[in-house]
């Protein structure tokens, strides 16, 4: 068995592979986040059965490795060493300890992605923030629905900007006049400088979703403000804009801590009410019945155009968007429904 460690660190991914008695089995290697595709080729050129391991706080990278048919694991945080103030534990140090604590890595599901075996936990997490919400609704730094009195929907996309497909949901968008909102990893940004300028050419909106997709109760205050801080420069400068003002929290994890620290930064935090599960590689008319089932008024939508294969996400917008359209909704980006009375939280009055 071998077993590949992949890192994030601020210039894309690091591979490094050993051997079961923990010898170097390729000469680690580093790899712009644009370009997995070397990182899938030389996990596939590798003899014999691969487990190819991240950490808790790549959640970029999972779904693109298990769509070309690789096994890939979590290690958590008791299982490695620390981790430094921005970047993952060090490629060689994660395969290395993987190999020790084979027994206690998390096999992830195409179905779940990076949350695998999780799910428990983090809904606990948001449960017990249900108070610290409410509070930041009330101040207007927290929106996962906007007026019920409006016929007004917003489109989101998290997890890009990721080619071909965060280019073709811009061409669909384009295609109908519809405006939306993309929350983009930076670890993506700087290599997808095309895709930013777009975005702000069509007029679309664009916020932070963190560098590297973790979850936020687990990084200590330093690496939440440099997940943040060092994305809002990357949107920054790539995109042509000002630093944005949105914010969204992978996985939507949050407690009244995390809360509290995104209180400090000069961003809204953004929430959805409506989420058709589409990164878990469900079919696009899955994706559209569902999306057209539960849009509301003032419905925020959580779709991808990053984090793995989207096309299915592409193909089910015309028919999300002329649905929606044929039940006189009006789309709108989420600043806009940034207006007193709005930023109800799903399901309040």
């Amino acid at each position: 068995m071998l077993y590949a460690g992949i890192s994030w660190h601020a210039g894309g991914y690091r591979l490094a592979v050993v051997d079961g008695d923990g010898r170097d089995a390729l000469t680690p290697t580093d790899h712009a986040s644009h370009r997995t595709d070397e990182i899938v080729s030389r996990l596939r050129e590798l003899p014999g059965p691969v487990t190819v391991v991240v950490d808790s706080t790549n959640g970029t990278l999972d779904g693109r490795l298990m769509a070309a048919g690789l096994s890939v694991h979590r290690a958590d945080a008791h299982l490695l060493p620390g981790r430094p103030l921005f970047g993952a534990v060090p490629a060689e140090e994660l395969a290395r300890a993987s190999l020790r604590h084979a027994p206690d890595l998390v096999r992830l599901r195409r179905h779940r992605g990076t949350q695998t075996g999780r799910e428990g936990e983090l809904a606990g997490w948001i449960a017990g923030s249900a108070a610290a919400d409410r509070r930041m609704v009330a101040a207007g730094r927290l929106l996962s629905h906007g007026d019920g009195e409006r016929r007004e929907v917003a489109l989101t996309f998290d997890d890009g900007p990721l080619r071909p497909y965060t280019g073709q949901v811009l061409d669909v968008l384009e295609r109908y006049g519809v405006p939306a909102t993309f929350f983009c990893c930076g670890i993506h940004v700087r290599s997808h400088a095309d895709e930013l300028a777009r975005m702000r050419e069509q007029g679309h909106a664009v916020g932070n979703h963190t560098w590297s997709h973790p979850f936020l109760p687990e990084l200590t205050p330093a690496q939440l403000a440099e997940q943040i801080d060092r994305t809002a420069e990357a949107i920054a400068e790539t995109g042509g804009g000002g630093a944005p003002g949105l914010f969204r929290p992978p996985y939507g994890a949050r407690t009244p801590e995390v809360l509290r620290r995104l209180a400090e930064f000069d961003a809204t935090t953004v929430l959805w009410d409506v989420a058709p599960d589409d990164w878990a590689m469900r079919e696009a008319d899955a994706i559209a019945r569902d999306v057209l089932a539960e849009v509301r008024p003032g419905s925020v939508v959580l779709l991808h155009d990053g984090g793995g294969d989207r096309s299915p996400t592409v193909a089910s917008l015309p028919p999300i968007i002329e649905g929606l359209l044929a039940r006189g909704f009006t789309f709108v980006r989420v600043d806009q429904m940034l207006r007193p009375g709005a930023g109800v939280l799903a399901g309040a009055a």
